[in-house]
């Protein structure tokens, strides 16, 4: 039974993991987690995306007595749709929040690095454990990790696969705001709520000039950048930023 789900209101999708007790990530929810990303991505009525595990638990991973039975031959498949499915959280062309209780750890916390910004409850625990196990990050914390808290700080965590608690995981930027437990989904949920009332197309340009231009050297960034920028001059978005603020001052634009 497949254990995760898209649940929208007013403007908000939350893709909720439900797999008690830990919410591990087995096969099936990986691929849910992709089909759901791809959904959210597409749907006109969805403006922001919160992740959310529930009250207790983010994710504590991957489901480790699935991935004991796959032998090297098996892996080699299944890590490219083990990416895919994080990938596609990723690429939502929306603003992300993940809303993190309890563990976060291992695929959990790779799902976490996958959203644009992070809300921890103060018991919250985040780490890449892998090591532990004899292997390594492979839904893609080596890569966002070091590229979100740098790589010295990544490889301390990964080397060691240690957890860090609430507050050191703020101070190395792993998340980026701590809250009270019972007020994680709340506080998620007005950060969401803001965006979506936001410039919908203003705001993909905005994540995919970052995004892309992570990845590339400053003047091919400089060169996304520019393009989106003056396409947005097409749109009726634009249009009506601009009218609502010479008209009624800065910040009263309504552009839903």
């Amino acid at each position: 039974m497949t254990t995760v789900a898209l649940e929208v209101s007013e403007g908000v999708g939350t893709i909720r993991l439900d797999r008690p007790p830990m919410n591990a990530l087995d096969i099936a929810i990986q691929d849910r987690l992709r089909e759901l990303a791809e959904e959210a991505a597409r749907r006109d009525d969805v403006r922001a995306v919160i992740l959310y595990g529930g009250e207790k638990v983010f994710a504590a991973g991957a489901d480790i007595k699935e991935m004991q039975a796959m032998d090297h031959a098996a892996m080699v498949v299944r890590s490219r749709a083990l990416q895919d499915s994080f990938t596609a959280v990723a690429r939502i062309p929306k603003p992300v929040v993940a809303a993190v209780t309890g563990y976060a750890l291992g695929g959990g916390c790779e799902l976490a690095l996958c959203a644009d910004f992070r809300i921890a409850a103060d018991n919250a625990k985040l780490g890449q454990p892998e090591i532990l196990l004899g292997l390594i990050p492979g839904a893609g914390g080596t890569q966002r990790l070091s590229r979100l808290i740098g790589s010295s700080k990544a490889k301390d965590l990964i080397f060691t696969g240690r957890m860090v608690k609430a507050d050191e995981a703020l101070a190395l930027g792993l998340v980026d705001r701590v809250v009270p437990a019972a007020e994680v989904y709340e506080q998620a949920r007005a950060w969401a709520a803001q965006l979506a009332k936001g410039p919908a197309l203003a705001l993909r340009a905005a994540k995919e000039s970052i995004d892309a231009g992570l990845e590339t050297d400053i003047e091919t960034g400089l060169a996304i950048e520019r393009n989106w920028f003056a396409g947005l001059f097409a749109t009726e978005d634009r249009e009506r930023g601009m009218r609502s603020f010479v008209e009624e001052g800065p910040g009263k634009a309504k552009f839903l």
